[in-house]
C-alpha cells in the first residue's frame, strides 16, 4: 500500500496554485518520518528553538526563527533535502494551475462544475494521476491512501468527488466497463495538521518550490536575488527525475477532455521538465 502525503501552495494572491504531494511505501514510510525527525532537531539546536514544524515559505527567505541561518546555509539544506528525496526514492505528483487561465474558464463555464477552485482542481488532478499512474501494479501494491494537509479548504466537495466520481472523470485513466471508479484510491481522502504529520511538511517543500519555479520561469514574478532561478531551476529539475511520470500528469499525446482541461491550465513550465 502506499500513502500520498499532499499540500498546496499558491492559495492566497500568487498568480500560480499548485497542488504537490509524497508518495510513500508504507513499509519505507517510518524511516522517511524519523530521518525528517532528525532534521527538524538539528535545525531546532541551530536555531536556538524547538521547531514543530518546517514551514518551507519562512525557511526558504530566512524569516520567524530562520532569520540567523545565512542564505547560503540554508540553500545547502534546501540541496540536501533534494538529494534526500530522491535517495529515499518517493516518488512525487503535482498539479499547478495558472489562475487568471482558470478564472477566464470559469467565468466562460469552460470547466466541470465541481472544479470550483483552483485548489480543488490540482487536487483531484492529482488523484486521478494516482489513479492512472498505480492502477497497473500487481495486486495491492498501487492501493493509494490519500492525506491532505488541513487547511479548512474546501475538504467536504473534493471527499464527495472521490466518493462519488463524476462520469467526465473515467476518460483520463481509462476506466475499464466492470471496473469501479478511483478503484486504486483508499477510502475518502484524510486531511491532517501538519505538525502532527511531518510528512506533509515534505509536501509542502515540494509544493512551494514547483510554484516558486513557474513564477521565475515565466516571468510571473521577479527573482528575489541573482542566482534564485539557477537554484530553483536545479532543485526542481532534480525532483522531476521522481515524479510518477509525465505521460500520466500531463501526457503530451492523446489527451481525453479531461486531461486536456488539466494541461490547458497548467503553465508550460511544468507541463514537462527533464530531470
Amino acid at each position: 500500500m502506499k500513502i500520498c502525503y499532499l499540500d498546496e501552495s499558491g492559495t492566497g494572491q500568487e498568480p500560480i496554485a499548485v497542488v504537490a504531494g509524497v508518495i510513500v511505501d508504507s513499509q519505507r514510510m517510518h524511516i522517511t518520518k524519523e530521518h525528517w525527525g532528525k532534521l527538524l532537531a538539528h535545525l531546532s539546536e541551530i536555531c536556538g528553538k524547538k521547531l514543530q514544524e518546517l514551514h518551507t515559505k519562512d525557511f526558504y527567505a530566512g524569516s520567524g526563527p530562520f532569520k540567523s541561518l545565512p542564505g547560503h546555509q540554508r540553500a545547502e539544506y534546501i540541496s540536501a533535502i533534494v538529494e534526500w528525496l530522491c535517495e529515499r526514492k518517493h516518488d512525487v505528483v503535482y498539479s499547478a494551475v495558472h489562475k487568471q487561465t482558470f478564472e477566464r474558464s470559469k467565468a466562460a463555464g469552460k470547466l466541470p462544475r465541481e472544479l470550483e477552485t483552483p485548489w480543488r482542481m490540482g487536487a483531484f488532478h492529482c488523484i486521478l494521476t494516482l489513479q492512472r499512474a498505480h492502477q497497473s501494479l500487481e495486486k495491492n501494491k498501487g492501493h493509494t491512501l490519500l492525506v491532505f494537509d488541513n487547511k479548512g479548504h474546501d475538504a467536504e466537495p473534493l471527499t464527495r468527488m472521490v466518493l462519488f466520481p463524476p462520469s467526465w472523470s473515467d476518460s483520463y485513466y481509462s476506466r475499464g466497463a466492470k471496473q469501479e471508479a478511483l478503484n486504486h484510491i483508499i477510502d475518502a481522502p484524510y486531511f491532517a495538521d501538519s505538525t502532527h504529520v511531518p510528512l506533509l511538511q515534505v509536501a509542502d517543500f515540494l509544493a512551494y518550490f514547483f510554484r516558486r519555479h513557474v513564477e521565475i520561469a515565466e516571468k510571473l514574478l521577479p527573482p528575489k536575488y541573482a542566482e534564485e532561478e539557477e537554484r530553483i531551476g536545479k532543485w526542481v529539475g532534480t525532483l522531476a527525475k521522481r515524479c510518477v511520470g509525465y505521460q500520466h500528469m500531463y501526457p503530451a499525446k492523446g489527451r481525453c477532455p479531461t486531461a486536456e482541461t488539466f494541461y490547458a491550465h497548467c503553465p508550460e513550465s511544468l507541463r514537462r521538465m527533464e530531470g
